[in-house]
């Protein structure tokens, strides 16, 4: 993706895709052109940002905050930590933990608070209307769900990107059927975590859409849900007794933390996954569908310099990619006894050998 354009046009499968979507996202994309990344270098000179950082999971090890994106992102326009810019991380396996750390973020009047999902935004939301909150990635359309009031203009002190996931589920599933024609049956899994907060109804979006998706390709769905991850090798029992072959994973904060260890149960029961990007597939996942993480970081990384530099969130659009990746993992689809279709092996955009 280095080197392209992100935000030029919208290109989502249109048979997932309402007119609604398809309105708001050209309306979206058009305005959100003004959102040009500076050049490296322009941080303002003698100032210290304090950005926060709120997300799910245990707190990284040095070696992992060394691999971290986003100090990356920010270094590349001029933000250097240790230098003019300070990070302040919290990193909670709890909603209860999550909130207790958002307020302490708060208290501590941090410049910008970065967080991963809807979700957290909710929590963060919870306890500042003043402080400026960038979402990295919400799979919610964010007007649907109460954030902003437009994705043009969103209002409030909330911003960022939202790659609607929900609009997704239909492409994986079809992709699931094209690497495994006969399957009949597919699970698909989410979480009452770090969704909490949000409304049930938009919650529920994810599982509606992908029974609609479901009936069109004549596959019988079955959703799972969890909230501890001791819950997973039971799930995945479950999902065997149903005779599911294939698996939609919802990406969320939770999820993700627990990647590996979903990917590796999926391998056990031998089900055919189609996650929803690449580094669900570089933990050892079959096969992934959405936007560049790289991308995604990237233009967080803009929010966060145009904020620091004094834009106001709610000037600044909800911005959504318009490209996408297909990434398949052979020695996972060898180690599951399926053999990938040329066709889809010349579609993939990185094959992982």
């Amino acid at each position: 993706m280095a080197g392209r354009r992100w935000f030029r046009s919208v290109r989502l499968p249109s048979a997932i895709l309402t007119e609604v979507h398809i309105r708001r996202i050209g309306f979206a994309v058009a305005l959100s052109l003004r959102l040009v990344a500076p050049l490296a270098g322009e941080a303002q000179v003698g100032k210290i940002a304090h950005v926060g950082v709120l997300d799910f999971g245990r707190a990284p090890s040095q070696e992992e905050i060394a691999k971290e994106l986003l100090p990356q992102a920010l270094r590349e326009i001029g933000w250097v930590e240790g230098q003019n810019l300070v990070l302040e991380r919290r990193y909670a396996e709890s909603p209860e933990q999550l909130r207790v750390f958002a307020a302490e973020l708060v208290q501590r009047k941090v410049d910008v608070l970065v967080v991963p999902s809807p979700g957290l935004a909710s929590i963060a939301l919870r306890e500042t209307k003043t402080i400026p909150i960038v979402v990295q990635s919400s799979g919610f359309d964010l007007v649907d769900a109460g954030f902003v009031a437009s994705l043009a203009r969103p209002g409030g002190n909330l911003t960022g990107s939202q790659v609607l996931s929900v609009a997704l589920l239909g492409k994986r599933l079809e992709l699931l059927k094209d690497l495994v024609p006969n399957v009949a049956r597919v699970a698909t899994l989410g979480e009452g975590v770090t969704n909490l907060d949000v409304d049930p109804t938009v919650r529920d979006s994810y599982n509606r859409e992908a029974a609609v998706a479901a009936r069109t390709l004549g596959i019988t769905i079955h959703h799972f849900g969890m909230r501890h991850a001791e819950e997973f090798p039971a799930v995945f029992r479950h999902m065997g007794e149903k005779g599911d072959r294939g698996l939609l994973v919802y990406t969320t904060p939770f999820t993700y933390a627990h990647r590996r260890q979903i990917v590796e149960l999926a391998a056990q029961h031998r089900i055919a996954v189609c996650y929803g990007g690449k580094g669900w597939v570089e933990a050892g996942g079959l096969m992934s569908y959405g936007p560049s993480g790289l991308a995604i970081v990237r233009r967080t990384a803009v929010y966060v310099d145009k904020i620091l530099k004094g834009a106001w969130p709610g000037d600044l659009p909800i911005e959504q990619p318009t490209k996408f990746e297909l990434v398949i993992n052979l020695k996972t689809a060898k180690a599951l006894g399926l053999t990938i279709p040329r066709l889809l092996i010349l579609r993939a955009d990185e094959v992982i050998e």
